[in-house]
């Protein structure tokens, strides 16, 4: 079996999930979590204001929100996001991201 990327968490270990990313002031910092040929799993940590413009992805996204308040939008839809709650943005449809506060998530991207 291959090694893991040092990046990625351990397996089989607990991992306090939001301190695997910092915020870092007029930045937005990701880190790998799970890189999978079937899937990845991302933290992200926006500093306020920050943002993903809008784009397309070939494949299914899920955005859960750690902590924080994020407006998503999909498809020209703005969803106010906050703490606990969680977004799915279907492949091929345009989606956007941007922090109302400092925010941290979660991003689940299903390669099927």
């Amino acid at each position: 079996m291959a090694a893991q990327p040092s990046k990625e968490i351990p397996a089989a270990e607990a991992v306090q999930l939001a301190t695997l990313a910092s915020y870092q002031e007029g930045s937005i910092v990701s880190r790998v979590l799970v890189g999978r040929q079937t899937g990845t799993v991302t933290l992200f940590a926006f500093d306020e204001g920050q943002g993903l413009s809008e784009h397309t992805a070939p494949f299914d996204a899920l955005a859960h929100v750690l902590e924080g308040e994020a407006e998503i939008a999909v498809s020209g839809k703005p969803l106010r996001t906050r703490s606990g709650e969680m977004v799915l943005m279907p492949a091929h449809q345009p989606h956007a991201v941007k922090a109302v506060t400092r925010f941290k998530m979660l991003l689940t991207m299903i390669r099927s």
